[in-house]
Parts: C-alpha cells; sequence; structure tokens
C-alpha cells in the first residue's frame, strides 16, 4: 500500500513498531538479536492482553528461538486482530479506517477510489464500493532484522557449548522461521554461509504449491557485486532473494560500512542498469535447485529495489523511485522523532529534538570494530565519559551479544566491558618506554560503548518495564540526515512530510542526499588517511587510491545526473554543482603520498 517502509532502529527502538503500524498498511522491521528485551516485551504486551505471561527461563531448552517464535506469534495476533477491527469501521472522518486511507500517497489508486466512494450519494453502489475497497484493503508486514555475523556460540546451564544451530543468529534464524508470521527476514552486516545454508532447514522459504511463499528473505547490501555474490550462493540451495535492500555506506544509521568509496548514486545506478543481467543469473542457478528438491517453480518470482539511508525530502523520496526504478524507500531515523512509532525515553527524545548537526557523528564506539553512528548527547556516552573520570571505563557485561576478543581470557569476552578494558590499559601502560600516543591508544580502548543494554534500555524505560536497579543509560544510532529535523512529529506529519503533503524541514536549508553523503566520505577518508600515515604500506595505498578515484567518479556521475533532477528548481540544481565543485577541490587537497601506485 506504502511506497515507503521503516527500517530496523537498534535493538529496542522499532521492537514493537508493527504493533503501531501494521494495521495502516505500514511495513516495519524488528531486531531480533536481544531476546531478553523481546520476552519482557512479550511479558508486557501478554499481561496487557490478559494472556499466558509465563516465563521461557533460559533454563529451557532453546529459549532463545521460543522466545523469538512466542513474541512474533504475539504480534501476529494483535496486528491481525486491529486489523480487522479497522477494517469493519464505517467510513467515518476520524476513524482508524479513515486514517489508513488518508496515510496513503495520493496517487494511490486505492486513495483515489476511496476519495471517490466517498462524494458518492448513499445506497446499493456505494456500499458495493466500500465493500470492494475493505477487500483490498492490507496490513504492513511485520518484518525482522538479524545482523548475520553476530553469532556467538552458547552454552548450556551447565557451561557445556550446545551445538552450531544454537549459536545467536542461528537461534535467532529458527526463532523466525518457526513463527505464523507470513513476512520476511533482513539479512544484513554481511554475508554468513552457515546461516545462510540454514534456511534451507525450512519449508517456508521455498515456494509452496501456488508458487508464493510464505517467508521471504530480504538482503541489505552496499553495492552490486556483493549482492550478486550472496544472492548466487542461495540460489544455488533454492533460497530467493525477495529483495536488496540498498542502504548507503555511511549516511545511514546503526553501524557504518564505508565500503571503497562506493557512492549511493552509482550504486543504484548499476542496479538499474544490470537488474535484468542479475535476474536471468540467479534464475538460471534457481530453477535446477528448485528441481533437484523435486518443487515445481510455478511462476517466476519478483525481486523488489529499495533503498534507505540519508533520505530527507518528498522530492528526494520521489526522484529515487522514478528515476532508478526503486519499488520502495525505507525512512528510518526521522521516525526516531515520532513517539507512537518508536521508543524513544522522553529526555533522550527533546535532545534529538533540539540536536544540531555537530551531535551526530561517526565513531568507534562499537564493539563490533565496525563504525558506528553515535549521539554526543546520549546519556550512554555521558555515563561512559563518567566512568572515565572516575577511574572505572567499561561497562559490566549481561548479556554477551558482541563478545568476541580472546586477548587475555580463553572464553571470548566484549571489548566495551570493563574486564577487557582494565586489561588492555594495564597492558598499554606496562610498554616501557611508554609511546608518545600512548593517551590516544587509551581513548581508542575506552570508546567502545556497551551497545546490548544501550540500544534496548530506551525500550524499557518507555513502557515502564526498567527496574529499580537497572542501569537506565541509552545508547542511540541516529543517522546524520536526523540533524536537520527539528521537532516531534505525529505519525501523520512523518507520512505526509515523506508524501509531500507538508514539508517539515521548510525552515532549513539542507543539502541533497547525495550531497550529504559525498561529504560524509570525504570526511571519511581525511581521518582515514590521518590515522594511516605514520605506518602507510603499499595495501592501504592502493586501497586510499581506489577509495579516492571511486569518490571522483561519483562526482563525475552526480554532474551528468543533475539536469535530470527535474522536480527540483534551477537554483537546487546549480547550488548542487557548486558543491560537487567545492567537494572536489577538497579531495585534491588530500596528501599526495596516497596516491601512489
Amino acid at each position: 500500500m506504502h511506497t515507503f517502509y521503516i527500517p530496523v532502529l537498534g535493538l529496542g527502538y522499532s521492537i514493537d513498531t508493527p504493533i503501531k503500524v501494521a494495521k495502516y498498511g505500514i511495513s516495519s522491521v524488528a531486531s531480533i538479536v536481544d531476546d531478553e528485551l523481546i520476552e519482557r516485551m512479550r511479558i508486557h504486551y501478554a499481561r496487557q492482553r490478559g494472556e499466558d505471561d509465563t516465563p521461557i527461563a533460559k533454563s529451557q531448552p532453546d529459549y532463545r528461538a521460543r522466545r523469538i517464535t512466542t513474541y512474533l506469534d504475539l504480534m501476529h495476533r494483535m496486528v491481525t486482530e486491529e486489523f480487522e477491527n479497522l477494517k469493519s469501521q464505517p467510513f467515518i472522518a476520524g476513524n482508524d479506517i479513515d486514517r489508513y486511507f488518508s496515510l496513503l500517497p495520493k496517487d494511490s489508486v486505492l486513495k483515489i477510489r476511496y476519495e471517490a466512494m466517498l462524494t458518492m450519494s448513499d445506497g446499493a453502489e456505494k456500499d458495493a464500493h466500500a465493500a470492494a475497497l475493505r477487500e483490498q484493503m492490507v496490513p504492513g508486514s511485520i518484518d525482522v532484522n538479524i545482523m548475520s555475523k553476530v553469532d556467538k556460540m552458547n552454552t548450556d546451564p551447565d557451561g557445556n557449548l550446545l551445538g552450531d544451530i544454537y549459536t545467536d543468529a542461528m537461534a535467532a534464524l529458527r526463532g523466525f522461521a518457526m513463527s505464523r508470521l507470513s513476512s520476511s527476514i533482513v539479512l544484513s552486516a554481511g554475508m554468513n554461509p552457515h546461516l545462510y545454508s540454514y534456511l534451507e532447514a525450512f519449508p517456508d522459504f521455498f515456494p509452496d504449491e501456488t508458487g508464493n511463499f510464505c517467508k521471504r528473505v530480504i538482503l541489505k547490501v552496499s553495492d552490486y557485486r556483493s549482492a550478486l555474490i550472496q544472492a548466487k550462493f542461495l540460489a544455488k540451495k533454492g533460497i530467493w532473494v525477495s529483495e536488496f535492500r540498498i542502504e548507503s555506506g555511511l549516511n545511514c544509521g546503526g553501524h557504518a560500512f564505508a565500503t571503497e568509496g562506493n557512492l549511493l548514486g552509482p550504486v543504484l545506478e548499476e542496479f538499474k542498469n544490470r537488474r535484468a543481467e542479475m535476474f536471468t543469473e540467479l534464475l538460471a542457478l534457481y530453477g535446477p535447485a528448485l528441481e533437484s528438491r523435486g518443487i515445481a517453480l510455478i511462476h517466476v518470482p519478483h525481486t523488489r529495489i529499495s533503498v534507505q539511508g540519508g533520505i530527507g525530502t518528498a522530492a528526494e523520496n520521489a526522484f529515487l523511485l522514478k528515476h532508478y526504478g526503486i519499488e520502495a524507500t525505507g525512512w528510518g531515523s526521522p521516525f526516531l522523532l515520532v513517539p507512537e512509532v518508536t521508543n524513544v525515553d522522553k529526555a533522550t527524545l527533546n535532545e534529538l529534538a533540539d540536536a544540531d548537526s555537530d551531535a551526530y557523528y561517526v565513531s568507534d564506539s562499537s564493539p563490533l570494530g565496525v563504525l558506528f553512528n553515535n549521539f554526543k548527547n546520549s546519556t550512554a556516552e555521558k555515563q561512559r565519559l563518567e566512568r572515565i573520570a572516575k577511574g572505572r571505563p567499561g561497562s559490566p557485561c549481561h548479556k554477551r551479544y558482541l563478545v568476541s576478543n580472546t586477548e587475555f581470557t580463553q572464553e571470548p569476552i566484549c571489548t566495551a566491558s570493563r574486564q577487557y578494558q582494565q586489561l588492555k590499559i594495564k597492558q598499554l601502560q606496562a610498554i616501557d618506554p611508554r609511546p608518545a600516543d600512548l593517551q590516544m591508544q587509551i581513548d581508542a580502548v575506552t570508546e567502545k560503548l556497551c551497545l546490548c543494554d544501550g540500544l534496548s534500555t530506551a525500550a524499557l524505560i518507555k513502557n515502564h518495564l526498567i527496574k529499580p536497579r537497572e542501569n537506565n543509560a541509552v545508547a542511540i544510532c541516529p543517522g546524520p540526515n536526523l540533524a536537520w529535523f527539528s521537532g516531534i512529529y505525529s505519525l501523520d506529519e512523518m507520512v505526509g512530510h515523506i508524501y509531500g503533503k507538508i514539508d517539515l524541514l521548510s525552515n532549513h536549508l539542507r543539502p541533497n542526499m547525495f550531497i550529504n553523503e559525498l561529504n560524509l566520505y570525504v570526511d571519511y577518508l581525511k581521518k582515514d588517511i590521518g590515522r594511516q600515515a605514520a605506518a602507510l604500506n603499499d595495501k592501504k595505498a592502493k586501497y586510499f587510491t581506489k577509495f579516492r578515484s571511486n569518490l571522483l567518479e561519483g562526482i563525475n556521475y552526480y554532474k551528468k545526473l543533475i539536469p535530470e533532477i527535474t522536480n527540483q528548481t534551477v537554483e537546487y540544481r546549480q547550488e548542487m554543482m557548486a558543491q560537487l565543485e567545492a567537494i572536489e577541490e577538497r579531495l585534491s587537497h588530500l596528501p599526495a603520498l596516497v596516491y601512489i601506485a
């Protein structure tokens, strides 16, 4: 029904967003990484509904998958019931059924038919049109997200390692696969062959007797090549990718992947130009794989292309859909300012609404060792600095989702943990003679932030589930695009902004999303060069050369693209050209040492 969706937002910010928006036909994505948060949210909603709220304890077999399945089934019941109630309402202004149609884009066929029905005189014809409208209404999809490589091994109550199928990612996949949902799983953060192969174990990922899928696979990707490699791996196993969700490398929320300077515009262009080629190549692998399983290919499956990361205006949204043939756009961070949609505690919400661009930055805070979009005014960031000042850097590690380091211990620990940071700082301070950059090295250690707790705490606070002695520091990871939004909005306002009914940024002069991303990449390259200058080797020099070359190619691409952005003013396009030339000038001033062959 809609041409946008709400992507996953941290561990807890969109954990129950489907319950809030699916009845209006809006699709959204919930993370299924944190089973402890999921269990607490399930019990919370079960008690509200008078359902069984018996806890699924960690001592129970396959507890992680069972927690996820049970919560997803609860969401499915809630959305189904609320949607059916909405569908049965009379067509009266102010009812939820009226809101359902009001939220649709103006060129929606269903909305046009709805508005025509309202003008009809009461009688059999109007009743027939109303009945037909109800039949065509569908709820939004309850999709889920797994970071493929967040996949630690787990143990039984006696400390013995469990089998491979009980790792974090495998259990999460199983939890979704065993649920009653008919929706999609979004696999992000790179390829995990073990996890991808596990999809074969569940019939719902294969077409049924009508050729349709009960459960679909979405790959979040940053470039064409990696998308094709992953999709071919799956196609050979009879698993079809129903959507490629292209995300900007840096102009996004959460973890950021800079790639080699592959800019969003050229990436979209490659998907546009090679879409048919990719489809043919995948189908040649997929068909025989199904036949080997005794499954007939009833009809050729469709693959949707969508994009997310830094979209900020209705004009940008419309251009992406039309020019690149994109079928949907993802709007994530702006929905953090919509209280009826996401779980942001009041204090953090007010900080986000008032923050300027300096508050948003790309950091090395993630224990995963991947760039992380951070917010300087978060209570988790303030707590991190307070702990350093008190001589007790690091965090207690309870959930252990991101443990990976075995530098000092046999069992993996998290680099954001107090245990690791104290051991690492002690090691650095023992170096004799002390390096000149000792404090810089220590700062790099203490920059790591506990995300397992921090990214779920706001959901607990907002739903009044936080316990008296529980850490209430909130980490949040909005994309830099949020700096242009200053306010707290309703669902109707944000959707109206996406479709151009209203303009929430009318008081802000905001560069085009492609320009914003390009500046982020140049800033990243400049910073990376500075860090590597003292120990530059041929491999890194070639990487920098390739990175810079891709940025320059991207600039040339955008210069040719500007005349095609016909839904903007001449002045807007002229300003884009001037900004591109300024960025090109910035690139020319980077150290020449980087460009050796």
